[in-house]
């Protein structure tokens, strides 16, 4: 009786991970990406690496904006022999949990590249058990997986408006819709118990109300933003935590998740083919466009947030190109 119940188990679960892989999304545009310049933070692993891998191969110049320049290189070094279309690699330190190495970062971007096509915001985190505090003031999940991105896409937009027509790819996640409130002033926990795996799902919800706005008020300007969740996937995010909730999740990412190169197939997809031409604001998984949370479609929310964020990066006047 124990034995046909394992049985039944493993092949219920095989099951469901032959479905689940087969029907995932593949980005199918065989578009060339010769002559565009194309910026991936946490590019050096995970669908971050792949997704550069593809519009290497593509003949675009990838920027691989990442914490760890050694890994980096070593990297653009294996992307660079692969390379069989013209594609360039480039490598410059970004640490988005880092204000003021966002700000180096895009001045470095703005002193040497004329262009920025596509601009693929797919660092993140999921930060410690504990709350950790950044030295600007910021809860480190949230300073990870939204304000630097936050910044980092207002400091590069003039560039990306003058590249036009141009990208914006910000790789959310579905965790989003397990939020079911936003208090606008505990972004960063004030007013309430910080939970770690509730920090990444609101850092999520963020990255797609990031999008909402931010294609709202580039309309007409010929640069599109849009956001996605790229499955359940297999990577590194996960590996150093040990709590009961992530050693559960590990266990599911074991039995059903995508590997890595499956994962960047929506990243690839809203930065390369034809069938997004102008689509922005839009929420998309497995290269098709999906309903967010009915919270992640609130207008005004996503607007307030737009405040409160530009306050929390100190966004200079001088810095507004919407």
């Amino acid at each position: 009786m124990l034995f046909e119940v394992l049985v039944t188990v493993v092949v219920l679960v095989v099951s469901v991970r032959v479905w689940y892989l087969t029907t995932s999304g593949r980005c199918h545009s065989t578009r060339s990406m010769k002559g565009k310049t194309v910026i991936v933070t946490g590019g050096s692993a995970g669908i971050g690496l792949h997704t550069a891998e593809d519009l290497v191969r593509r003949g675009a110049r990838v920027i691989l904006a990442c914490r760890n320049l050694e890994k980096a290189c070593k990297v653009a070094a294996q992307l660079k022999a692969e390379a069989s279309q013209g594609g360039e690699v480039a490598v410059r330190r970004l640490d988005t949990s880092n204000l003021n190495s966002v700000r180096t970062f895009a001045k470095e971007i703005l002193d040497t590249e004329k262009h920025i096509h596509v601009l693929i915001n797919n660092a993140g985190i999921v930060a410690p058990p504990d709350k950790v505090m950044t030295n600007e003031g910021l809860e480190l999940t949230m300073a990870t997986n939204h304000f630097g991105h936050f910044l980092l896409t207002n400091l590069l937009l003039e560039r990306l408006k003058q590249s036009a027509p141009s990208r914006i790819v910000n790789v959310s996640s579905i965790g989003h819709a397990r939020v079911s409130s936003l208090d606008l002033n505990s972004l960063n926990f004030e007013k309430e118990e910080y939970k770690q795996l509730f920090s990444y799902r609101r850092s999520k919800l963020c990255n797609v109300l990031f999008s909402l706005e931010l294609a709202r008020r580039l309309e007409g300007s010929g640069v599109t933003a849009n956001s996605l969740h790229p499955g359940v996937v297999k990577t590194d995010i996960l590996v150093p935590y040990h709590t009961i909730q992530v050693m559960i999740m590990k266990l599911v990412f074991i039995l059903w998740a995508k590997d890595s190169e499956l994962g960047a197939q929506t990243n690839i997809y809203l930065a390369v083919s034809e069938e997004v031409e102008g689509v922005s604001g839009r929420y998309f998984t497995d290269c098709k466009e999906v309903k967010t949370s009915k919270l992640a479609r609130d207008k005004d929310l996503a607007k307030r947030l737009w405040e409160v964020s530009e306050k929390a990066v100190k966004l200079r006047p001088e810095e507004k190109f919407y």
